[in-house]
């Protein structure tokens, strides 16, 4: 072999193990990096309510996966479990002193009424609060004086009852879906100021909410519905009839506050688009208006008027939009 061919072959040699030894340099340092976990998609992640306000000012660590939260969701958090102890202090005060307490919850389908009650019970012991939530009536109930089903369930000493809708189905779902006729739902509205009064007088703190959501936003829920298996139960042909006869609900919620808004038993209305406003500024209302021990500065319990509106208020606004339904609240 010439001194030529010698040269060539001993550079690329040369070449071959500088290559080979960078490769395995690579290769090495490569190891030495951090394995990296494939990211979790935030559609993929529902945490449940609270985890992230407890979980805020833990240290990091390789048994956690950092999720990003708004800071809207963790104040969200923190200002409803303040509000969940102040419930507590307030059941511990009904049973002291024997109170009772009753609240209606009302509204369009998907308004969020389950949503509040499911939040303003958390925390309760169960032996002092109940939720009502009556399925129709049967055969031996259609014979009865309408509110005979609704009075087994009111509440003795030291006990809060929450109907999941009540007897106010009589004034918009049954006229509005024609399950009543004409001449009940008028008798109907003539009789509750009189029923009301007299639970009142007997000393039942009585809290009528009605949840008022808009037309957009009540369709984008009906729609989240049907994609979400944990809520498609909710799903009902009632639920599906809802956006057709809007403007039906809208005059029959107009008749309903005419007559049955009264100083002994008025109506709050919830502005309920946003869900957790909603939950917040309702139970601020309902702590604000009862005495109980312990209770904090009604600074801190005060409500939003964007979201907490009387029922005069409300009466006036639909008075002034009943000819423009698209400017309705809902």
């Amino acid at each position: 072999m010439d001194n030529k061919a010698s040269s060539d072959t001993t550079n690329t040699t040369v070449e071959n193990t500088v290559e080979a030894l960078d490769t395995e340099k690579n290769e090495h340092a490569e190891a030495k990096k951090p394995h990296k976990k494939k990211p979790v998609k935030a559609d993929k992640i529902k945490l449940t309510e609270g985890i992230a306000h407890r979980n805020v000012d833990k240290e990091k660590s390789s048994k956690r996966i950092p999720v990003h939260i708004k800071r809207s969701h963790i104040s969200y958090e923190a200002e409803l479990k303040r509000l969940q102890l102040e419930l507590m202090k307030l059941q511990l005060t009904v049973k002291e002193k024997g109170m009772r307490v009753v609240m209606l919850f009302e509204g369009r389908d998907a308004a969020g009424k389950g949503g509040t009650i499911k939040r303003i019970i958390a925390n309760m012991n169960a032996r002092g609060v109940r939720v009502v939530a009556l399925e129709k009536p049967n055969d031996q109930e259609r014979t009865q004086w309408y509110f005979q089903r609704y009075i087994k369930h009111l509440p003795s000493a030291g006990e809060i009852v929450i109907f999941d809708r009540s007897w106010y189905n009589r004034s918009m779902v049954e006229p509005v879906m024609n399950f009543c006729t004409d001449e009940q739902h008028k008798r109907f509205l003539k009789a509750t100021p009189m029923f009301e009064e007299l639970l009142v007088k007997d000393g039942i703190n009585l809290f009528k909410f009605y949840f008022s959501v808009s037309k957009k936003m009540q369709k984008k829920r009906f729609d989240a519905r049907k994609t979400d298996p944990l809520k498609q139960y909710k799903l009902s042909p009632v639920d599906k009839l809802a956006q057709k006869y809007w403007d039906d609900y809208s005059i029959a919620k107009f008749q309903m506050l005419n007559e049955t808004n009264r100083t002994l038993a008025p109506w709050t209305i919830i502005r309920s688009d946003n869900k957790k406003k909603a939950r917040i500024n309702c139970i601020k209302h309902l702590l604000t208006a009862l005495d109980y021990n312990g209770k904090i500065s009604d600074k801190k319990l005060a409500a939003d008027p964007k979201y907490i509106i009387s029922g005069i208020d409300e009466i006036l606004h639909m008075e002034e939009n009943l000819m423009h339904p698209e400017k309705l609240h809902g």
